[in-house]
């Protein structure tokens, strides 16, 4: 609310919402009356419990967009099977496609699964990619990072770039380089 009084801010609540359907869809309809203006929930919560959210924000005013967590960018492949016990991409593909049926907006993916995403999908289905290292900085935790120039070739609708600016002594500055380069 104080960010809304602030400005005209777009807020992306990332809650990673993950439960059974009906409890997910109380969730992000309380969630919704917050006024945010995008939400996500796990795509491994499965095709019913998406659409069981859309149905109930559907029948909102307004609702924020809703995107699903494909797999976190900490995972590289070896342990993304070794949780889910298949190949990664694959399954991105898998929770793309069944969240685009579910009639969700995106999906939360990382800069290398944007392009596969959409060729699953649609080119107007919104990938949002975390762990983007502008300037090459540190990868830190995540394993599935990208600059700037492979997430415009990727066709990322949305980048989340994080530690590299709130680690920054200068993060106006960050902010400024990233804005000159997109």
């Amino acid at each position: 609310e104080e960010l809304k009084k602030l400005g005209n801010f777009k807020i992306f609540l990332d809650l990673k919402l993950y439960d059974i359907p009906n409890t997910m869809a109380d969730a992000a309809e309380e969630i919704a009356k917050l006024g945010v203006d995008m939400i996500n929930v796990h795509a491994s919560s499965g095709k019913r419990a998406m659409a069981t959210v859309m149905e109930r924000l559907d029948k909102l005013g307004s609702r924020p967009l809703v995107l699903a967590v494909s797999a976190l960018t900490s995972f590289d492949e070896a342990e993304f099977s070794s949780v889910y016990e298949q190949n990664l991409s694959d399954a991105v593909r898998k929770f793309s496609v069944m969240s685009y049926e579910a009639g969700l907006d995106g999906i939360v993916c990382s800069v290398y699964e944007s392009r596969l995403i959409k060729d699953a999908t649609s080119a107007n289905f919104i990938t949002l990619c975390p762990g983007v290292r502008p300037f090459g900085e540190s990868a830190a935790d995540q394993k599935r990072v990208a600059d700037l120039g492979a997430s415009r070739e990727a066709g990322a609708d949305f980048i989340v770039v994080g530690r590299p600016i709130y680690q920054s002594a200068d993060p106006r500055g960050i902010c400024e380089r990233i804005l000159d380069q997109i």
